[in-house]
C-alpha cells in the first residue's frame, strides 16, 4: 500500500528551517537572476565531490524506499522514480547489490541515471557524480531514455513502462524540438523539475561551456539548455518545469534526500528548501526595451598576456551583464563593469567593445572601441601554475595551484587531467573541471575528501574531490589544462613516474615563476610524503604584485621609486628581498615626500611593501 507523502505548504520560513542556520544568508530581498547567482555562490562553495563509483553505496543513505511499500526503518529497497508504482505493489524492486551495466528488459537490474545527460557536460567531473541529479533507476529504462530530455509526450508513444512513465514525441507547448522525450509519472514530476533547476543554479558560470541547444536544426537538438548562464533553459522548457514543480509539491521523501545528500556533499538543493524561489527567479517578465549602451570603455592595465578593461555601466536598471568583444568576436561576459581578458599574445594589437544585455537578452549598442597593444614581456606569470604536489599515505592527495598572473582568473575553462595505464597503453580519463575565480596572488588547494593530513583539513581546501584526478598513486602523469591545452605538467606522459612522484611532497622552488608543459624535477624541493607545511599559503617570496591601488614608477629604478595614489594613508613602507628578508623600513614614509630611496640597493629584483600591499620592482 502507498504510504501518505505529505505535500509541504510553500512557506519560506518552514523550508529555511530545513537548512542549517545561516546557510542562505544574503538571499533576503533578492529576486530574479540576482537571487539565482547568490544561490549559486552558496551551493557551489565548499562542496565534496565523490567518485562516480562511490555513489552505489551512498544510495543506501539517500534513496531507500521508506515511503511507499516498505518499512521506514528497515528498508533496503531502492526508490526508483522510473518504476515506482505509488498506488500499489511495484512490478520489481532492487537493492544496491542488483546494479548492472545494461539490460534488454525492465526488471533485470538498476543503474545510475544522469537526470541531466552526461553528454551535456561531456562526462566531466564534478558534474558526473553530483548526487542531486544522479539517481538509481531501472537499467532498461535508463538505456531507452538515452540523452532525451524530460518532457510532455504527444500522440506518438514509443515505450510505456511498468509504472506508466513513457517515451514519445515532444509535445511541450512552444518548443521547436520535435524529437523524443521521457515523461515521468505525475508523482515525480516536481522531483525532476527541482533537480534540473538545481543543475542550472549549481553550474552557473559553466553552462555556456556545456553542450547546449545551438544546433542548426533545433527541432532535433535534444538539449534544452540555451547557452545562457542566467536563464539557462529555453523559455518554453522553463514554463514546463515551473508547472511540474507546482503540480507536484515537495514531499517528505525529497526533504529527507536533500538532508542526506547535504551530509555527503555539504551542499543543498535550494528549491527543496524553498520552492517559492523557482518562480522568484524564472517567473519574471522581461521588457522589450533595448538597454542603454555602456560608455567610457578604457584599458586600465596592459601586460604581455592580459589586458584589463573598465567601463561606465549601462544606465538601464534591468541589465544583468555585459558581453565583451575582441576584434569583433565575443570572448567573455561578466556581471561587473571591469574584466581581465587573458591568454593574449605579446606584442599584439587588440580592439575591444562591450555591449550590455538585459533579462530578456536584448543587447545594447556597441560601446566605444578601446585599443591596446600588449607588451613584449612583463613580470607576471603567463598562466596559473601548480606550486605543491602531495602524494602521501593512503588518500593523502593534494595539489596547490597559484595565481601570479597579475589579474583575477576565471577558472571555468581550467581542468585537471590524469593519465592511467590499462595494461596495454596509457590513456586519459575525463577531466575534473575547476570553477569560480582566483584572485591575483591567491593560492588554492584541491584535496581528496578522504585525506587526513595533520596540518591541513578538508574545510580549508577550495576544491574537494574524489575524481580520478585526485586518486594519483605517484606513477601517474598529471596536468593543469586551459581548455584542451596543457598549462603545467607533473611527470612525463606515456610512462610511469613513480621514481620521482611516489610517496613525496613536492614544493615548487621560489625562483620558478612560470608554469611549464615539460616537467623538470629540478624545479621542485622534495619532502616526506605527508609533509604539508604552509599548504595553501603564499609566502612573501611567492607574491608577484598587488592590485592597482597604487602606481609605482619608474620600474626599473635607479635611485628613487615614486608612488602615486592616496599615499598619505600608508603607515609603513618596507623593502624586502625575495627570501622575505626586510632590508629597510620607513614609518609614515609619505608624510612630506612621494618617493622611497633605493639608491643603496645592489642591482636586482625586490619587493616594496606598502602596509599590506606588495609590489615588485627592479633596481638597475
Amino acid at each position: 500500500m502507498k504510504k501518505f507523502l505529505l505535500p509541504i505548504i510553500l512557506i519560506s520560513s518552514y523550508f529555511a528551517a530545513q537548512a542549517p542556520a545561516g546557510y542562505y544568508d544574503g538571499t533576503a530581498g533578492l529576486t530574479g537572476y540576482a537571487l539565482k547567482s547568490k544561490l549559486h555562490d552558496i551551493i557551489a562553495a565548499k562542496n565534496i565531490n565523490w567518485h562516480y563509483g562511490d555513489l552505489t553505496n551512498y544510495y543506501n543513505q539517500t534513496d531507500l524506499d521508506k515511503y511507499y511499500d516498505h518499512d521506514a526503518t528497515n528498508s533496503t529497497i531502492l526508490l526508483d522514480m522510473y518504476s515506482e508504482i505509488p498506488t500499489g505493489p511495484d512490478s520489481y524492486e532492487y537493492t544496491t547489490a542488483n546494479i548492472i551495466g545494461s539490460a534488454g528488459a525492465e526488471g533485470l537490474g538498476w543503474n545510475r541515471e544522469h537526470m541531466m545527460p552526461q553528454s551535456t557536460f561531456y562526462s566531466n567531473y564534478p558534474m558526473y557524480s553530483d548526487l542531486f541529479y544522479v539517481v538509481p533507476t531501472d537499467a532498461r529504462i535508463n538505456q531507452l531514455r538515452s540523452n532525451y530530455p524530460y518532457g510532455i509526450v504527444g500522440s506518438t508513444i514509443y515505450y510505456t513502462f511498468s509504472n506508466t512513465s513513457r517515451i514519445g514525441n515532444c509535445a511541450i507547448p512552444g518548443m521547436t524540438y520535435t524529437g523524443r522525450v521521457y515523461e515521468p509519472i505525475n508523482e515525480f514530476k516536481g522531483d525532476v523539475a527541482r533537480s534540473i533547476l538545481y543543475f542550472a543554479v549549481r553550474y552557473e558560470g559553466k553552462l555556456g561551456t556545456f553542450n547546449f541547444n545551438n544546433s542548426a536544426n533545433p527541432a532535433s537538438d535534444t538539449n534544452p539548455l540555451d547557452g545562457t548562464e542566467e536563464r539557462s533553459f529555453d523559455p518554453a522548457y522553463i514554463t514546463m518545469l515551473l508547472q511540474w514543480s507546482t503540480q507536484d509539491p515537495v514531499s517528505q521523501k525529497e526533504i529527507d534526500r536533500n538532508n542526506a545528500v547535504y551530509n555527503l556533499q555539504k551542499n543543498r538543493n535550494p528549491f527543496i528548501d524553498n520552492p517559492a524561489w523557482i518562480s522568484a527567479i524564472w517567473g519574471q517578465t522581461p521588457d522589450a526595451v533595448v538597454p542603454q549602451t555602456p560608455t567610457n570603455l578604457t584599458v586600465t592595465q596592459n601586460s604581455a598576456y592580459f589586458s584589463t578593461l573598465s567601463w561606465t555601466p549601462s544606465s538601464s536598471t534591468d541589465v544583468i551583464g555585459y558581453k565583451i568583444y575582441q576584434n569583433g568576436t565575443l570572448v567573455a561576459s561578466t556581471k561587473n563593469s571591469t574584466i581581465s581578458i587573458d591568454h593574449l599574445t605579446p606584442s599584439t594589437t587588440y580592439m575591444y567593445t562591450v555591449k550590455a544585455y538585459d533579462s530578456g537578452y536584448l543587447l545594447s549598442g556597441d560601446s566605444n572601441t578601446a585599443s591596446t597593444t600588449t607588451l613584449a614581456s612583463d613580470m607576471y606569470a603567463k598562466d596559473l601554475m601548480v606550486t605543491k604536489y602531495l602524494e602521501g599515505s593512503s588518500n593523502n592527495k593534494a595539489l596547490e595551484i597559484t595565481n601570479k598572473t597579475g589579474h583575477t582568473v576565471n577558472l571555468s575553462d581550467y581542468r585537471l587531467s590524469i593519465q592511467f595505464y590499462s595494461g596495454t597503453n596509457y590513456y586519459f580519463v575525463d577531466p575534473y573541471e575547476l570553477e569560480g575565480t582566483v584572485q591575483n596572488n591567491e593560492t588554492f588547494v584541491v584535496l581528496n575528501p578522504s585525506a587526513n593530513f595533520s596540518c591541513y583539513t578538508i574545510n580549508q581546501a577550495k576544491f574537494v574531490t574524489a575524481a580520478p584526478q585526485m586518486t594519483f598513486t605517484g606513477s601517474n602523469y598529471l596536468e593543469l589544462r586551459y581548455k584542451s591545452s596543457s598549462v603545467d605538467a607533473i611527470g612525463v606522459t606515456g610512462q610511469s613516474n613513480s621514481s620521482v612522484l611516489a610517496n613525496v611532497s613536492l614544493y615548487r622552488k621560489a625562483n620558478i615563476n612560470n608554469p611549464t608543459t615539460t616537467f623538470t624535477i629540478g624545479e621542485w624541493d622534495s619532502y616526506a610524503n605527508d609533509y604539508c607545511q604552509n599548504l595553501g599559503v603564499l609566502g612573501t617570496s611567492d607574491v608577484v604584485l598587488a592590485e592597482n591601488e597604487f602606481k609605482i614608477y619608474p620600474n626599473p629604478v635607479n635611485d628613487n621609486i615614486f608612488v602615486n595614489g592616496k599615499t598619505e594613508k600608508i603607515k609603513t613602507a618596507q623593502v624586502l628581498d625575495f627570501s622575505g628578508k626586510v632590508i629597510s623600513t620607513e614609518q609614515n614614509p609619505f608624510k612630506n615626500k612621494k618617493n622611497i630611496s633605493v639608491q643603496s640597493l645592489p642591482t636586482g629584483s625586490y619587493l616594496l611593501k606598502l602596509d599590506d600591499k606588495i609590489y615588485q620592482f627592479i633596481k638597475k
